[in-house]
Protein backbone atom coordinates (compact mmCIF):
# COMPACT_ATOMS: atom_id res chain seq x y z
CA UNK A 1 0.00 0.00 0.00
CA UNK A 2 1.29 3.45 -0.90
CA UNK A 3 0.06 6.95 -0.04
CA UNK A 4 -0.17 9.33 -3.00
CA UNK A 5 0.35 13.02 -2.41
CA UNK A 6 0.91 15.89 -4.83
CA UNK A 7 1.18 19.62 -4.33
CA UNK A 8 -0.60 20.06 -7.69
CA UNK A 9 -3.89 19.18 -5.96
CA UNK A 10 -5.30 20.62 -2.73
CA UNK A 11 -3.88 19.25 0.49
CA UNK A 12 -6.24 17.13 2.55
CA UNK A 13 -8.36 19.26 4.88
CA UNK A 14 -8.70 16.48 7.44
CA UNK A 15 -7.00 13.30 8.67
CA UNK A 16 -6.87 11.49 5.33
CA UNK A 17 -4.70 11.06 2.23
CA UNK A 18 -5.30 12.43 -1.26
CA UNK A 19 -5.20 8.84 -2.48
CA UNK A 20 -4.05 5.33 -1.66
CA UNK A 21 -2.52 2.92 -4.18
CA UNK A 22 -3.18 -0.73 -3.33
CA UNK A 23 -2.96 -3.89 -5.46
CA UNK A 24 -2.87 -1.97 -8.75
CA UNK A 25 -5.83 0.26 -7.92
CA UNK A 26 -5.84 3.91 -6.93
CA UNK A 27 -8.53 5.03 -4.49
CA UNK A 28 -8.86 8.79 -4.35
CA UNK A 29 -10.41 10.86 -1.64
CA UNK A 30 -13.20 13.16 -2.72
CA UNK A 31 -12.03 16.26 -4.52
CA UNK A 32 -13.85 19.54 -4.10
CA UNK A 33 -13.16 22.62 -6.25
CA UNK A 34 -10.38 24.11 -4.14
CA UNK A 35 -7.67 26.07 -5.88
CA UNK A 36 -4.53 24.10 -4.89
CA UNK A 37 -2.52 27.30 -4.48
CA UNK A 38 -4.95 29.22 -2.27
CA UNK A 39 -7.00 26.46 -0.66
CA UNK A 40 -10.19 28.35 -1.45
CA UNK A 41 -13.19 27.85 -3.72
CA UNK A 42 -12.96 30.65 -6.25
CA UNK A 43 -15.99 30.02 -8.47
CA UNK A 44 -19.71 30.01 -7.82
CA UNK A 45 -21.13 28.03 -10.76
CA UNK A 46 -21.50 24.26 -10.94
CA UNK A 47 -19.68 24.25 -14.28
CA UNK A 48 -16.61 26.06 -12.96
CA UNK A 49 -16.59 24.09 -9.73
CA UNK A 50 -16.88 20.80 -11.62
CA UNK A 51 -13.93 21.80 -13.84
CA UNK A 52 -11.75 22.57 -10.81
CA UNK A 53 -12.72 19.43 -8.88
CA UNK A 54 -12.01 17.26 -11.94
CA UNK A 55 -8.69 19.01 -12.58
CA UNK A 56 -7.72 18.33 -8.96
CA UNK A 57 -8.65 14.68 -9.43
CA UNK A 58 -6.59 14.59 -12.64
CA UNK A 59 -3.49 15.81 -10.81
CA UNK A 60 -3.83 13.00 -8.27
CA UNK A 61 -4.30 10.43 -11.04
CA UNK A 62 -1.18 11.79 -12.76
CA UNK A 63 0.87 11.69 -9.55
CA UNK A 64 0.01 8.00 -9.20
CA UNK A 65 0.86 7.16 -12.82
CA UNK A 66 -2.73 6.91 -14.01
CA UNK A 67 -5.17 9.08 -15.97
CA UNK A 68 -8.87 9.57 -16.71
CA UNK A 69 -8.91 6.72 -19.26
CA UNK A 70 -8.02 4.26 -16.49
CA UNK A 71 -10.78 5.32 -14.09
CA UNK A 72 -13.15 2.40 -13.50
CA UNK A 73 -15.58 4.01 -11.02
CA UNK A 74 -16.50 7.48 -9.81
CA UNK A 75 -18.75 8.69 -7.06
CA UNK A 76 -20.10 12.20 -7.54
CA UNK A 77 -21.77 14.26 -4.85
CA UNK A 78 -23.88 17.30 -5.81
CA UNK A 79 -25.22 19.94 -3.46
CA UNK A 80 -28.20 20.29 -5.84
CA UNK A 81 -29.43 17.44 -8.04
CA UNK A 82 -30.89 20.15 -10.28
CA UNK A 83 -27.25 20.71 -11.38
CA UNK A 84 -27.11 17.15 -12.78
CA UNK A 85 -27.25 18.11 -16.49
CA UNK A 86 -24.78 20.99 -16.15
CA UNK A 87 -22.42 18.75 -14.18
CA UNK A 88 -22.66 16.00 -16.81
CA UNK A 89 -21.72 18.45 -19.57
CA UNK A 90 -18.37 19.04 -17.82
CA UNK A 91 -17.88 15.46 -16.60
CA UNK A 92 -18.23 13.91 -20.06
CA UNK A 93 -15.35 16.04 -21.41
CA UNK A 94 -12.91 14.25 -19.10
CA UNK A 95 -14.38 10.79 -18.52
CA UNK A 96 -14.71 9.80 -22.18
CA UNK A 97 -14.20 6.11 -21.30
CA UNK A 98 -17.51 6.24 -19.37
CA UNK A 99 -16.52 4.56 -16.09
CA UNK A 100 -19.16 3.17 -13.76
CA UNK A 101 -20.62 5.99 -11.66
CA UNK A 102 -22.88 6.90 -8.80
CA UNK A 103 -24.14 10.48 -8.56
CA UNK A 104 -26.45 11.86 -5.93
CA UNK A 105 -27.49 14.93 -3.99
CA UNK A 106 -26.15 15.42 -0.48
CA UNK A 107 -27.21 17.80 2.29
CA UNK A 108 -23.89 19.67 2.35
CA UNK A 109 -20.30 19.46 1.15
CA UNK A 110 -17.09 20.77 2.77
CA UNK A 111 -16.48 24.52 2.48
CA UNK A 112 -19.87 25.03 0.81
CA UNK A 113 -18.79 23.29 -2.41
CA UNK A 114 -21.38 22.45 -5.04
CA UNK A 115 -19.61 19.24 -6.11
CA UNK A 116 -17.22 16.55 -4.86
CA UNK A 117 -15.81 13.69 -6.92
CA UNK A 118 -13.90 10.56 -5.93
CA UNK A 119 -12.54 7.83 -8.19
CA UNK A 120 -11.09 4.35 -8.39
CA UNK A 121 -8.54 3.90 -11.19
CA UNK A 122 -6.18 1.24 -12.48
CA UNK A 123 -2.46 1.92 -12.17
CA UNK A 124 -0.37 -0.26 -14.47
Amino acid sequence: MKTIETKSAPAAIGPYSQAILANGFLYTSGQIPLNPETGTIESQTIEDQAEQAIKNLGEILKAAGSDFSKVVKTTCFLAHISDFAAFNAIYEKYFISKPARSCFEVAALPKGALVEIEAVAVVE
